[in-house]
């Protein structure tokens, strides 16, 4: 059974944030059996609600038979114990319900320990419900008798004991995953991050233009693990696209918190793509909604790439907006469809251009075997031939890449023949230019 608190502190149209609610709830794996919509101007401290509308929800939940009651709001531990009381039955805020999701759809060992970290500090204001039977003292020998543990004071140590091992297993892998992004960043290869409100269809964007094959549903927080892919095909050269999970409001702030090295995805790349639903009336308070979130994690200032998805199932047609500057700021498609894919690329290879991208041939010697190998991984190489004085590479890569690449050579025989800004076409042998690469 749901109880839809709106007006007065609930943010957004009621009707869509009942509707959003009602979604989450079947995420979850519960049958709506009612609906009780109540205002909220003024927060009860002991209810949320007022004592008549809570009496109400009893008397709904009685004749529907419900077992758990289900409310659109984040709840002080005291206002959940309290209804509890009054209700006899178990009471959920959305905070829970959103954990209770996350914790059936991670998949990965690191988003199984952000999740139960996240849920042990939400449970952990909560432990005075129920064990008010259980406030025994231990006992012991002659001599040995005192005031021992009550069982709440046991949970609580327990509890704390669990979320330090826990706290130390999830510094570990995120140190792991740190260490991979600062590989990525030490190639220099543009990281592009998708983010948007849930169900916006995100990861069905990530697997049309990466061919890759993320799961992509229509339910709220289909996907949760962080996954990323080479994003091939872009005039800039390749770059890298890592899928995150959905946004959604009111989400709970030790899930945000919990979640730090999955959002690190979005907080360190260098360009945000916003996915957005276009044929959502309520698109712009959602992508309000989503920066905020960004500004929480650290991300409001990574330069964003606005995505209407969806397009089809509007009256529009797949585009590029532009602003008064000429550059790109919005994409129009569809990613179920295919429509406006190419427009997405194009906008993507016009963005990441100003990373200083060049095309450039190398002389590398027999000798750096190991450093080409590292050069093909990089996916910087786009032909080679191989003479006796060693490979010669052709390389679509950031001038940082070359310029790191004489550091790490020294004072080794290699030779930059030329290069070329930008997309245009190769000069003619007789154009090329000789230079030191050290």
């Amino acid at each position: 059974m749901l109880v839809l608190p709106h007006g007065g502190s609930v943010s957004g149209n009621p009707v869509r944030r009942a509707d959003e609610f009602a979604e989450l709830a079947a995420s979850a794996g519960a049958q709506v059996l009612a609906r009780v919509a109540a205002r909220v101007a003024d927060p009860n401290p002991r209810y949320y609600i007022g004592t008549g509308k809570a009496e109400e929800v009893r008397e709904a939940a009685a004749a529907v038979d419900a077992n758990v009651i289900l409310v659109d709001h984040i709840l002080s531990p005291v206002q959940e114990r309290n209804l509890e009381k009054l209700l006899d039955l178990r009471v959920v805020d959305r905070a829970g319900l959103i954990l209770d999701i996350f914790a059936q759809r991670a998949r990965s060992h690191e988003g199984k320990l952000e999740v139960e970290l996240a849920q042990l500090k939400h449970l952990a204001t909560r432990l005075v419900r129920g064990w008010t039977h259980l406030d025994s003292q231990r006992g012991g020998a002659i001599g040995n008798r005192g005031p021992g543990e009550t069982q709440l004071e046991t949970d609580r140590r327990l509890l704390g004991e669990r979320v330090k091992l826990l706290t130390r297993r999830l510094e570990k892998v995120q140190t792991q995953r740190t260490q991979q992004r600062r590989a990525r960043l030490r190639n220099t290869v543009p990281r592009v991050a998708l983010v948007g409100y849930t169900n916006a269809g995100k990861s069905t964007l990530f697997n049309a233009i990466t061919q890759g094959d993320v799961y992509a549903a229509d339910q709220l927080f289909a996907t949760l693990d962080p996954t990323v892919r080479q994003l091939e095909g872009l005039t800039c050269g390749p770059a890298v696209l890592a899928d995150t999970v959905g946004f959604v409001r009111d989400l709970p702030h030790d899930l945000v918190a919990a979640f730090r090295a999955t959002l690190a995805e979005a907080r360190d790349a260098d360009l945000l793509l916003h996915v957005s639903d276009a044929a959502d009336d309520e698109r712009e308070h959602l992508q309000q909604v989503v920066d905020e979130v960004l500004e929480e994690i650290g991300a409001g200032d990574v330069p964003q790439l606005r995505v209407m998805n969806k397009v089809d199932l509007t009256e529009g047609l797949p585009r590029l907006d532009r602003d008064a500057e000429g550059k790109v700021h919005r994409v129009w498609l569809s990613a179920a469809s295919g429509q406006g894919l190419d427009l997405l690329r194009d906008a993507l290879g016009e963005l990441l251009a100003g990373h200083d991208r060049i095309r450039a041939t190398v002389c590398l010697p027999l000798a750096f075997g190991r450093l080409h190998a590292r050069l093909w991984a990089q996916g910087l190489i786009t032909a080679e031939r191989v003479e006796d004085d060693g490979w010669y590479l052709d390389l679509q890569t950031p001038r940082q890449v070359l310029v790191q690449l004489a550091s790490h050579l020294g004072g080794a025989e290699a030779v930059w023949l030329r290069e070329v800004a930008g997309p245009e076409p190769e000069p003619a042998d007789d154009e090329y230019e000789v230079l030191p690469l050290t």
